[in-house]
């Protein structure tokens, strides 16, 4: 792409966000639209501050949805995602104990790619989150922008969020390439902002590498976005902490994966075995960090292997439904042939199974956690890395 045009269109947007207008990618023309925004600090992750919008109380819900640049020079960032993702929402539900916890997914890269923008809804269902992000690959990319307009556009406008006032809304743009200004029939990000700053929605710019042209719309999204713009590692520099409890915690995960039974329609029964098995293969430590997630649901009968409905074993722990009066066709194939009580006895005794593993794994998490807390207090204040940014942030924007 022509630098130049690169330049005139991030120059334009800025001189619209200063003006309150509203930009035309099709006429190249500004419309002067009102609007109250409030000042932003945009700063680097050291030492960061600055001003967002907040709603007052503790939050009943927590939304924070993903926009990744998944071109091919963001496979460090992708692996260490990947990686943190559980960790990351453990660290929220640490900080929240009792909101719900939501998730979503935007992967962008450009047109002429395989796909411009891969979305995956705001959902309580981490594990389903986690396999679609365990799914994303670092390819794609040519020219040095990317479709960054597009995938903001489909992160405040295409995603299901909750429009309460207990609801914390926060999207996290991560990319290391600025966005293409030149296409036509494209919303610039200044108008989705206006969006989001309607609809109470804080976007946040974590800037990949140095790039001073990305740098520069980095910032501006930031500021208009209410949130903050944060240069972290090129790689993403996503701090994982092993602990000596971490395969123990592993083994009794893929122990517990074995007590889920599927239910409901063919395509539920194949979604939670799917996620079982992403799950059984993650690394240790990840597997650790779904382990304190889950042993910290706010009630006992919540504590799934899995997040997301169609667990049988879940589902008769929290006494939603009665084992013995599910139909036959709605049941895997393993428990088909058994009368209605022989049924109720192999979810009870799954139930039983699961609840001892659990019991075990309440311990080691409690042991994790205290080790991970005093290898953090024995370090440097400030993280720049991915996790330790979003985890900052997420705090700070859900006070």
């Amino acid at each position: 792409m022509n630098k130049f045009i690169l330049v005139t269109g991030l120059v334009t947007a800025l001189v619209v966000a200063a003006s309150g207008a509203s930009w035309s990618a099709e006429t190249g023309q500004t419309q002067k639209i009102e609007t109250g925004a409030k000042a932003a600090v945009v700063t680097d992750a050291k030492g960061a501050s600055g001003t967002t919008a907040a709603v007052m109380g503790e939050p009943a819900r927590i939304e924070v949805a993903f926009v990744l640049d998944t071109t091919g020079s963001m496979g460090g960032l992708i692996d260490g995602a990947k990686r943190r993702i559980w960790g990351i929402a453990d660290e929220i539900r640490k900080a929240h104990p009792n909101a719900e916890i939501r998730m979503g997914l935007v992967g962008y890269r450009d047109r002429g790619d395989a796909y411009v923008t891969k979305k995956t809804d705001l959902t309580s269902d981490i594990s389903a989150v986690y396999g679609e992000l365990i799914g994303f690959q670092a390819q794609g990319g040519g020219d040095w922008p990317e479709s960054v307009n597009e995938a903001l556009s489909v992160a405040v406008n295409g995603l299901a969020w909750t429009r309460t006032p207990d609801t914390r809304r926060i999207v996290f743009l991560v990319g290391d390439a600025p966005p293409h200004m030149d296409y036509p029939q494209d919303v610039p990000f200044t108008d989705t902002l206006k969006i989001a700053e309607r609809e109470g929605v804080i976007v946040d710019a974590l800037q990949c590498g140095d790039a001073k042209d990305t740098e520069l719309a980095w910032k501006t999204i930031a500021q208009l976005g209410h949130g903050r713009w944060v240069r972290i590692p090129q790689e993403g520099g996503v701090v994982q902490i092993s602990t000596p409890w971490d395969e123990k915690i592993l083994k009794i995960q893929i122990e517990l994966n074995k007590t889920v039974v599927p239910y409901g329609s063919l395509k539920r029964q194949s979604d939670v075995r799917k996620k079982a098995e992403v799950q059984s293969a993650a690394p240790a430590p990840a597997a650790s960090d779904m382990a304190g997630y889950a042993m910290r649901a706010p009630v006992a009968a919540e504590r799934k292997v899995v997040t997301g409905e169609g667990d049988l074993v879940a589902d008769a722990i929290a006494e939603k439904v009665d084992a013995g009066k599910i139909a036959r066709d709605e049941l895997p194939e393993e428990l088909r042939g058994l009368s209605s009580a022989d049924v109720k006895a192999a979810i009870a005794a799954k139930a039983a199974t699961r609840q001892t593993l659990q019991g075990e794994l309440e311990g080691l998490v409690k042991q994790r956690d205290a080790h991970i807390a005093a290898e953090k207090a024995g370090r440097p204040a400030g993280r720049d890395g991915f996790d330790g940014v979003v985890e900052e942030l997420v705090r700070e924007q859900t006070r």
